[in-house]
């Protein structure tokens, strides 16, 4: 046990959007940091716990009594006063009051610094709060998977294999009723968990944010399909994908975000007005669904090595970095490299070219032609071909 870091106390907080395996980053940091002699507080409801200096201690006990739980012990808001990001790549300038706030907090409760847990937005602000000289030490969560300098957040798979297994169910009820199904995922600006997804539940199409298409080239893929006997058909399309260079939302949130919702539902309307009663159409938005329930196994191995590795971090000084998966090793990265861009879908991405390489339309109606199946390759869930008469 380090004399350094001897009652030293470390502060956690989580913000942004939830996601499985938060649970599991806070309790192996905690058991962790533990033995190396750290004490640990987490802030309730991220930096608002952190101004208003509402917090709980959490020791070795309880950590080993959450780390395999959904959701967060601390909650969470992407609400309130510390919000850094206003939309993509807009960052907002915090009051350094606010900033201030935190250091006052910090010192009064005696926590040497905060490891962050967060996403694009949580992170951005951690940094403002680093350049004041702030002992902070980042860890990436996004069901995104949108930050640039990490291969993976943690969250990620978890999501993909809720998508995954929802499109599994989604697949036999298309193929009894013959049915076009569109399956909303959620991703905002990055299109990796609709890939993903999309890729391995054997989507016939998959709509990226990255790569806009137009409604001619949808529905004529749809006939395509038609033509050659694939009676039903299942799209997979991020929240963000655009129409006519528009994608469909609420409004904004308190926090000035744009809030994504309804793709799915325009596209089938946009479908039916180009070919009207050519196709039966229903539309699924996965939503929350996404967020929710205890982390997959590879979260789980995932969370746990961030945590371990960002109180490692910690306890080298290695303040301002964030904890990030390069590809079988976990290493400190600046936090800025991760907030700086967004990591977007790009066509030389290997799991995009799989999706293409298998037939899956992919919004180039010339490139999916060259790939597609034979004619007398259906592509069925339950691997025959209908009878042709």
């Amino acid at each position: 046990m380090s004399t350094a870091s001897q009652g030293k106390t470390i502060g956690i907080i989580n913000s942004g959007g939830d996601c499985a395996g938060i649970n599991t980053v806070i309790a192996s940091a905690v058991i962790a940091g533990s033995r190396l002699g750290y004490k640990f507080v987490g802030f309730e409801l991220g930096w608002e716990g952190l101004i208003d200096r509402k917090y709980q201690r959490i020791g070795v006990e309880e950590a080993g009594r959450i780390q395999n739980l959904g959701g967060t012990v601390l909650h969470t808001t992407n609400r309130g006063r510390f919000a850094a990001k206003v939309g993509q790549n807009e960052t907002k300038v915090i009051d350094p009051a606010i900033l201030q706030a935190c250091k006052d907090s910090m010192e009064a409760l005696d926590v040497d610094g905060l490891l962050v847990i967060g996403g694009d937005g949580t992170l951005s602000g951690a940094q403002q709060l680093a350049d004041t000289g702030v002992n902070i030490v980042g860890i990436p969560k996004s069901i995104d998977n949108d930050l640039y300098a990490t291969d993976h957040t943690f969250g990620f798979a978890t999501a993909v294999q809720v998508a995954v297994d929802a499109i599994d169910k989604i697949q036999t009820t298309a193929f009894s009723h013959n049915r076009i199904f569109l399956v909303e995922c959620m991703g905002r600006n990055a299109g990796w968990l609709s890939l993903y997804a999309g890729l391995a539940a054997g989507a016939d199409a998959i709509l990226l944010p990255e790569f806009p298409t137009s409604m001619e080239d949808i529905v004529a893929f749809l006939r395509h399909r038609r033509d050659n006997h694939r009676n039903s058909t299942i799209i997979v399309v991020s929240e963000a994908f655009e129409i006519d260079g528009k994608a469909v939302t609420v409004g904004s949130s308190a926090t000035n975000e744009v809030i994504f919702a309804g793709i799915s539902g325009e596209l089938t309307r946009r479908v039916e007005q180009i070919a009207p009663n050519e196709f039966e159409m229903r539309s699924v938005v996965l939503g929350h669904t996404q967020r929710g329930g205890s982390p997959c196994a590879e979260d789980r191995i995932l969370s746990k090595r961030f945590g371990t590795r960002a109180v490692e971090a910690y306890h080298r000084g290695l303040f301002g970095h964030m904890v990030a998966l390069q590809g079988d090793k976990i290493v400190p990265v600046p936090i800025q490299d991760a907030v700086n861009q967004l990591k977007l879908v790009t066509k030389d991405n290997r799991i995009y070219e799989a999706a293409r390489q298998t037939g899956i339309f992919l919004g180039d109606l010339d490139d999916y032609k060259d790939c597609a199946m034979p004619d007398d390759m259906t592509g069925m869930p339950y691997g025959f071909a209908p009878t042709q008469r």
